[in-house]
């Protein structure tokens, strides 16, 4: 029976290989044996700090910044805690300056509510309010990487306007949040060069052939660019709401963990909402607009606080 303490057992483990790992890399369990027993080691990175003397220390520790790319207010990098000179980056850090008291909600502990989303509701309330953060400028990131000013180098493809002008044009390229080198937490993202689309609330019938072959580019050009994935691998997704109003499709390996932005009441996938449109009835015009939706939304958020709480409490038509 074994009497040395448990905490003397874990110097002993001798590795012999790595059987599995998480997309991000939190979690790893190796195989390897302890005085010629077979044994498996699950380690996992504890969770942050909260107290602020503690985090501090944890700020000045951080070297080896490596910037990975920015544009407008947002910039991202690699660095290292400092826990051994040399070691390979075990930080992904984001940096949003100059932020706005919208991000600041947006990252915010808050409760989450379900809403209902009528036609009227979206025509007479949430449409306007699209347009008014259009109007805000909140979509200059994405003009400066379609138009060539920013993240060029990041750009996977970049598909032809062609015969159709800019409705045929898209750029695929990978999500701030993946680390670019997981293929299990694959996460890229498809910008249409058009801006008549804000959402998917502006698909309509007669947009379904061009969501056919905006479906099957980016299949192929992902494929084309990462050799190891198949296509029967891959999940094409649409949020609403999305985070900006222009419209994108979100691409992710089937095996990548499935976080809150993946989850019934945010995440459609594309080939559901394109049998949707197929099934509907009425003419080319007939659309997404049309229906009743169903999202949850934070209770900070400014649908929240603008329209819906308001509408709840019956303030507003």
């Amino acid at each position: 029976m074994e009497t040395e303490p448990p905490e003397a057992l874990i110097p002993r483990f001798k590795l012999e290989c790595v059987l599995n790992q998480d997309q991000n890399g939190r979690r790893v369990t190796l195989l390897g044996e302890i005085s010629t027993k077979p044994a498996l080691l699950v380690a996992e990175r504890a969770a942050f700090p909260s107290d602020p003397k503690t985090l501090h220390a944890f700020h000045a520790a951080i070297i080896s910044v490596k910037n990975l790319g920015n544009n407008d207010i947002y910039r991202w990098y690699l660095a290292s805690s400092g826990a051994a000179d040399g070691a390979p980056p075990d930080l992904k850090l984001n940096l949003i300056f100059p932020c706005t008291e919208k991000h600041i909600k947006k990252y915010s502990p808050q409760e989450v509510r379900i809403v209902i989303e009528t036609r009227g509701t979206y025509v007479n309330h949430v449409r306007p309010y699209m347009q008014r953060m259009r109007d805000e400028g909140r979509l200059n990131w994405v003009f400066n990487i379609i138009e060539g000013r920013a993240e060029q180098e990041d750009i996977l493809l970049r598909e032809g306007t062609g015969a159709g002008g800019e409705e045929e044009g898209f750029i695929l390229m990978p999500d701030l949040n993946w680390d670019r080198k997981t293929l299990t937490g694959l996460h890229l993202l498809a910008l249409v060069e058009r801006r008549d689309i804000w959402s998917l609330r502006d698909l309509k019938k007669k947009h379904m052939e061009w969501l056919k072959h905006m479906r099957e580019k980016v299949l192929d050009a992902t494929v084309k660019v990462y050799k190891d994935i198949d296509k029967d691998q891959l999940k094409l997704y649409i949020h609403y709401q999305p985070t900006y109003y222009h419209f994108h499709i979100h691409v992710v390996h089937v095996m990548c963990e499935a976080t809150s932005t993946q989850s019934v009441g945010k995440a459609w996938g594309l080939d559901s909402v394109i049998s949707q449109l197929e099934t509907m009835a009425g003419g080319p015009e007939a659309g997404m607009a049309d229906i009743t939706m169903t999202y949850y939304l934070g209770t900070a958020s400014d649908l929240w606080t603008a329209i819906f709480l308001p509408l709840k409490e019956g303030n507003r038509g």
